[in-house]
């Protein structure tokens, strides 16, 4: 039997202003990539593309696996930062690996309000999966409940870290942007012939 998950994250954040703009932040999508995952679960494979080790997953208290997942980041024009899935792997139940797909979409961007930045996003999560046939007697409209929930939580968890992480590391960012515009260039490469 297939089954279909979905889940939606809506996301905004007021951010203080700093000396440098969240929007210079943005167009390195890197350093939003590390701020808001494992740095123990994330490998950059090129320059836009990372793969992610989500934390293992428990459903419905029988299977446990390990979603993998190959992200593309990268900013826009406009100043806005996009992601998208690009490839996927179960870890831990081959079954499931052959027979899984994963669609994760979101975007990030910053619109002027007031004295503050207003960070908006969304992002939206999808799974595709044939169920094993351990799961074939569960009635679909509750597998389909607790798999709803289960995405829901991964995305709940990405948002917890954009609020925290994310503008942590932006303030870091910008007092070091700040420091390093306000130190002259002679004390930044000293001269050593006197």
């Amino acid at each position: 039997m297939d089954v279909s998950f979905s889940a939606s994250e809506l996301v905004q954040i007021s951010v203080a202003n700093q000396e440098t703009p969240i929007q210079h932040y943005l167009r390195q999508p890197k350093r939003l990539v590390k701020a808001i995952a494992d740095p123990q679960l994330m490998k950059q494979i090129s320059d836009d593309l990372y793969e992610l080790k989500m934390r293992p997953i428990n459903f419905m208290e029988i299977y446990h696996f390990q979603p993998i997942v190959v992200l593309k980041v990268w900013s826009g024009s406009d100043g806005s930062v996009y992601l998208k899935s690009e490839n996927c792997q179960i870890k831990g139940i081959d079954y499931i690996n052959r027979r899984f797909s994963l669609k994760l979409k979101g975007i990030l961007s910053a619109q002027e309000s007031a004295g503050n930045t207003i960070l908006e996003g969304q992002a939206d999560l999808e799974v595709r999966v044939e169920l094993p046939t351990g799961l074939m007697f569960t009635p679909k409209p509750f597998l389909e409940k607790a798999g709803n929930k289960l995405l829901k939580s991964v995305l709940v968890r990405i948002k917890q870290k954009l609020t925290t992480q994310l503008i942590q590391d932006y303030r870091t960012w910008a007092s070091q942007e700040t420091i390093s515009s306000a130190t002259p260039a002679s004390e930044l490469s000293p001269d050593h012939g006197f």
